[in-house]
């Protein structure tokens, strides 16, 4: 899923640039320049290169992300559904919910070196615990008092923002582990065991909501209960089993403030705050999947339809064509291959404004998982060297602003036009020609962006 597959590369050059600020961003393979080992001596560095804690974090990472994706596929039909709010209101909070996750990443790794990875791992754990019970418990009768007292809007927002503190603590401080906690020579494979792992949470997570939503009768409101079950036995498995890895000789941790003044010097570099602003068309299309494709499903194509299950298409198509896609594009330029990714992702969407069926729905979320899987990596690529000497680790922060804001935006503008051609106009798949539409505009701005930027060498714009 978008922004799993990369986040070790963010973690990558914090943990390391910030050592060494003018080595090169190239990541070079284990024993680039030394002999083969065989399968047997390959398993034995592979059994003593990483520390207990982490597999520890990642195994947390699992449920975390089981958590999430599970509530994520059923927030928007929840929001609509159950609490009756209108398309426009559950497009703005499942935007602004989106906002808040991808955004804290960038604070995020400064807090976790802060606190410490084990005392900030157990905080979000406890933070999303409570606020996926929360969600689960609005229609309770104990709920009935502070719905009055706030209103169900502002009640609903208040709550959506606990559990979205959590990922943005966790995932900076699992990938950190995999960084401290993996020897140099078997590091590398830390984070490809890493990025498997969390895309396995991605694919369960739709899949667990489907099980307790429809095969187990329990009603969607149970998959925030289950969700919050997950993490809260996180939280145990956090305190009794992992241990603080070794810094490795890492320089002093930022303080929270010095991040916030970070942020000034990396907005005040307008061409790359004009690339992000752009990537960000990417991501309102992109999320579309999770935000107005429940909602269309079960509105104008089939109201008994496994909305939920269908959302494990993306991870699991990401787990199977991430190698393929990625070796069959490794010749070309970086840019080149985020526009192409670009594309793909809005062409998918011209499938379901032709024919809105479920097997053609099936069909647009391969397209647009391919897409995806097309630019993520060459996108951290390129943001990397977009980055002036020894500043790398604080762009790549802020690699995850076009994800965070496509998230908000297009929950603003799925909502609306879910209204607007469902409701008012009454010809619903018309709004995917809009999604497409916005895809493709963003596409020919990347385009021009390319033409009008082009990085200086001929290396680096490869």
């Amino acid at each position: 899923m978008c922004g799993k597959t990369s986040l070790g590369v963010l973690v990558y050059f914090r943990y390391n640039h910030r050592r060494s600020p003018g080595r090169s961003t190239r990541l070079l393979p284990e024993n680039a320049g030394g002999h083969h080992l065989s399968f047997g001596q390959r398993l034995k560095e592979i059994r003593e290169g990483f520390e207990r804690s982490f597999w520890i974090a990642n195994f947390t990472e699992i449920f975390e992300r089981v958590a999430y994706y599970a509530t994520t596929a059923v927030l928007a039909v929840y929001l609509s559904e159950q609490l009756h709010f209108s398309n426009e209101l559950t497009g703005w909070l499942v935007g602004t919910f989106g906002l808040v996750v991808w955004f804290l990443p960038i604070l995020g790794g400064t807090l976790a070196d802060w606190f410490g990875f084990r005392r900030a791992l157990m905080f979000a754990y406890l933070v999303m615990t409570v606020g996926y019970f929360l969600l689960g418990s609005l229609s309770a009768p104990w709920m009935e008092g502070l719905r009055h007292a706030m209103t169900d809007k502002w009640l609903v927002l208040a709550i959506l923002m606990i559990p979205a503190l959590g990922p943005g603590v966790v995932k900076p401080c699992v990938a950190g582990t995999t960084a401290r906690a993996s020897a140099e020579n078997v590091r590398s494979i830390g984070y490809s065991i890493y990025y498997t792992l969390v895309n396995i949470g991605g694919a369960l997570g739709p899949i667990m909501a489907f099980v307790v939503r429809k095969q187990l009768g329990l009603g969607i409101a149970s998959v925030f209960r289950f969700a919050a079950l997950s993490v809260f036995l996180m939280f145990w498995v956090t305190l009794f089993f992992y241990r603080e890895p070794a810094r490795s000789g890492e320089q002093a941790v930022s303080s929270v403030g010095a991040a916030i003044k970070n942020m000034f010097v990396v907005l005040g570099n307008l061409r790359f705050v004009l690339f992000l602003l752009i990537f960000s068309g990417f991501f309102v299309i992109f999320w579309q999947q999770y935000i107005s494709v429940p909602l269309f499903i079960r509105r104008y194509v089939n109201p008994d339809a496994n909305f939920d299950l269908l959302l494990s298409i993306d991870p699991i198509v990401v787990i199977c064509c991430q190698i393929l896609v990625t070796y069959l594009t490794r010749k070309m330029r970086a840019f080149t291959v985020m526009t192409l990714g670009f594309l793909i992702t809005s062409l998918a969407w011209i499938l379901l404004a032709i024919h809105p069926s479920i097997g053609m729905l099936v069909a647009t979320l391969i397209c647009v998982a391919i897409g995806e899987i097309t630019q993520t990596s060459r996108y951290y690529e390129y943001v990397s060297r977009l980055a002036p000497p020894g500043q790398q680790g604080l762009y790549m922060g802020y690699a995850f602003l076009p994800i965070a804001l496509g998230y908000f935006f297009g929950g603003a503008l799925g909502g609306y036009l879910l209204h607007h051609y469902g409701e008012v106009v009454q010809r619903p798949q018309q709004m995917w020609w809009w999604i497409a539409g916005i895809g493709i505009f963003a596409t020919l701005l990347m385009h021009a962006y390319d033409l009008v930027f082009k990085l200086g060498t001929p290396a680096a714009s490869k």
